[in-house]
């Protein structure tokens, strides 16, 4: 009995019961989260914060582009959110002429305004829970597949519906597993704007070195503005549209903060996985995790170097380079709490009480007797064809980039060739044309023949060492006897892929047989033969099973929810709007330190590394520092604040939201988490787990003092 009560209060220690844990639902806030915000200091009613029948804090808060967050600061429309999220944006719009991401940019009027091609911003307009509907005509004794084809014709019913003929973006939002399903609709502005932009040297000062890290000192933000036609409404780019009227914009507080005030954070969380069983968290950190680390290393050792010694090649790699780095240093750092924490170990033990729980009612454990022994058996079957689809992603189909724009990009050309119908091939040529030419804007051959050589290598040592499928090797001609770099200069030396004006003089007068025999598009040919297998092998070993691990996490989430009747369950992020709370304070990483909850300009200073490119500081910023000369943007301490950390509960897509204080009012902006709690998406760490945001004084001191663009400031803050 002892032990039996041991093993169900460690369980709960794992569930979300602490305040600060867990990213809630807006239209639950008053029945769920008012009281304890209100005892941690929130001096906002839930109906404030969200609101379906009048203007509200979410109204502000959007979706930027396709996976981060950003919020609107001015009743012209203009939109903050951080640097990394602008950052491919920033990047499209720079050349060596007008290097954006090096100098940085403010535009002093709306005229020099920056239109960012394909962006776009997403403001939510309602939510409707349609939990009904969408199970309408589905029973728990149906076999899976057909309950989830029903599920899918429900929500296509539901969303077809609620997009009223194009005006809205509407989505429905599994949650607790697919327990419960909420219908979302937005509004989707498509004319948006580059207004501001800090250096680099500012908005990403640190770089890989200082990601997921703290203390940190990276001005993370940058600025667009949203326009719309004469009437409000979404409408393409257009000259004669105008700045938004929003219906809410945030107000920005400069009185600073103290340990232990409040803070909570409005966004759209990407995914978590919190009920996420052992044997998923393992595929997580053996299969996903481990196939990510070292590919992606070798990479973005190459890539580096050739930034570092070319401008151009400096600029067309930046925002690859960002996004490659940032997951391949979050799957080292989730891997690595996992195991520190001892998450599967714990994992094991909650099951262990869950199965314990089942078998102790006939009627449970008619309905979850069997949950945790399929999901075993789903999981088990086919991880190593699983492996081999991330590894050939990872090394060729994804590694290098030659070879997935060969085979996705000129999969159709080659049936049009093939078909010989002249229509046909002058219509798919036509459809080329655009995309040719924004693959080389960005491409530099000679550095992808290096990276081609490595990975290559990479995958057949690896796949090559596990005999089960060995025979998914990468097969290079006899002639270069495992030489790989010898084979990739071949490569690159004989393709018409090799470079724009090579592949453009191809298409003037195209052939099946000059297609086939190019050496690029053959060796793209048999790596994506050699995906396509695995994926379907894998997906073949599970196929008896391929719905268990949908049923089972449905069913375990479910059962979990009957056995902690009395706590209170929050869903995984989804990246539907949610909202988590708590206080500002630093941390204690590790026996005899302690973190402060916020950083200064002077540790910018102490970075400082002119021969590291990650820690160059802006002259100006060294100016300013010098003289002290931070204006009214000073904490009270005399010192500039760069940033600041909480314990508030975030994840991917939480990056550029806001962070508010008390009375609603803007404090910061949210871009990172901490390198120590790393594995939160799995098992959140609340002694160690921690938002790193960049403060808002900082922002506006680096729009007054580095950019003077008093217009901004001057929009922002009355």
């Amino acid at each position: 009995m002892k032990t039996k009560l041991f093993l169900f209060l460690l369980s709960l220690a794992t569930l979300p019961v602490r305040a600060d844990e867990g990213m809630w639902m807006l239209q639950l806030l008053q029945r769920l989260n008012s009281a304890k915000m209100s005892e941690l200091g929130c001096r906002l009613e839930a109906n404030e914060i969200y609101n379906p029948d009048s203007a509200c804090l979410a109204d502000a808060v959007v979706i930027f582009g396709n996976g981060c967050t950003a919020e609107i600061v001015s009743d012209k429309g203009l939109v903050l959110t951080n640097h990394h999220c602008g950052y491919d944006a920033i990047q499209a719009l720079s050349s060596v002429e007008h290097n954006y991401l090096r100098d940085g940019f403010w535009a002093k009027h709306l005229e020099e305004e920056l239109p960012a091609k394909g962006l776009s911003v997403r403001f939510l307009r309602s939510i409707d829970d349609v939990t009904d509907e969408v199970l309408r005509g589905t029973t728990d004794n149906m076999p899976e597949a057909d309950r989830a084809e029903r599920v899918q014709r429900n929500i296509a019913t539901i969303t077809r519906r609620a997009a009223d003929d194009g005006k809205f973006w509407a989505r429905v939002y599994s949650f607790f597993a697919g327990n419960r399903y909420m219908l979302m609709r937005y509004e989707t502005f498509t004319d948006v704007r580059l207004v501001g932009t800090p250096p680099e040297s500012i908005g990403k000062f640190g770089h890989e070195t200082d990601n997921w890290m703290w203390p940190r000192h990276t001005g993370d933000f940058s600025i667009f503005r949203v326009y719309a036609d004469s009437l409000g409404r979404p409408a393409p780019f257009s000259r004669d549209n105008v700045p938004l009227r929003p219906r809410r914009h945030l107000k920005i507080a400069l009185s600073g903060y103290r340990e232990g005030d409040f803070a909570m954070v409005l966004g759209f969380p990407g995914s978590t996985d919190r009920y996420l069983t052992s044997w998923g968290i393992d595929e997580r950190m053996s299969l996903v995790n481990e196939s990510r680390i070292a590919p992606r290393a070798a990479k973005q050792e190459i890539w580096r170097e050739a930034m570092q010694a070319d401008e151009k090649i400096g600029i067309q790699y930046a925002s690859k380079y960002a996004r490659s780095s940032n997951y391949w240093k979050n799957s080292i750092g989730m891997n690595g709490g996992l195991e520190r924490l001892g998450v599967l170990e714990t994992k094991r033990l909650i099951e262990a009480e869950f199965q314990r729980w089942a078998e102790a009612d006939d009627q449970r454990r008619a309905k979850y007797g069997n949950v945790l022994s399929d999901l075993a058996a789903a999981y088990n079957r086919g991880r190593q064809p699983a492996k081999v689809v991330q590894y050939a992603y990872e090394c060729l189909l994804g590694g290098a980039e030659i070879f997935r724009f060969a085979s996705y990009r000129f999969a159709k050309f080659r049936d049009a060739l093939a078909s010989s119908d002249p229509e046909k091939i002058a219509s798919e040529r036509a459809r080329l044309d655009d995309e040719i030419r924004t693959f080389y804007k960005d491409y530099h051959a000679p550095t992808d023949e290096k990276v081609v050589a490595s990975l290559a290598e990479l995958y057949n040592d690896t796949i090559g060492r596990t005999p089960d499928v060995a025979h998914y090797r990468l097969s290079l001609d006899k002639k270069f006897r495992g030489n790989y770099a010898a084979w990739a200069r071949h490569l690159f030396g004989k393709s018409f892929f090799a470079s724009e004006n090579q592949l453009r003089k191809f298409l003037e007068n195209p052939t099946l047989k000059a297609l086939d025999n190019d050496p690029i598009f053959a060796a793209a040919k048999q790596i994506s033969d050699i995906y396509s297998r695995a994926y379907a092998e894998a997906n073949t070993a599970r196929d008896a099973y391929k719905h268990a691990v949908g049923r089972g996490n449905r069913l375990f989430v479910e059962g979990l929810g009957e056995m902690l009747a009395d706590s209170t369950l929050y869903p995984d992020a989804n990246f539907s709007m949610r909202l988590t709370y708590g206080t500002i304070g630093g941390y204690e990483p590790a026996d005899g330190v302690r973190y402060n909850h916020f950083t200064t300009l002077d540790g910018v200073m102490e970075k400082e590394d002119s021969t590291n490119w990650e820690f160059l500081v802006d002259a100006r910023l060294k100016e300013l520092h010098a003289r002290r000369d931070y204006g009214r943007y000073a904490d009270a301490d005399g010192r500039m604040h760069v940033c600041f950390t909480t314990n508030n509960d975030i994840t991917g897509g939480n990056s550029g939201s806001p962070v508010l204080n008390a009375e609603g009012h803007l404090i910061g902006l949210a871009f990172d988490g901490n390198w120590e709690a790393m594995s939160g998406d799995i098992a959140f760490e609340p002694a160690l787990q921690k938002t790193i945001c960049v403060d808002i004084r900082y922002v506006l001191f680096v729009i007054e003092k580095i950019g003077e663009a008093w217009n901004l400031i001057e929009e922002m803050t009355n």
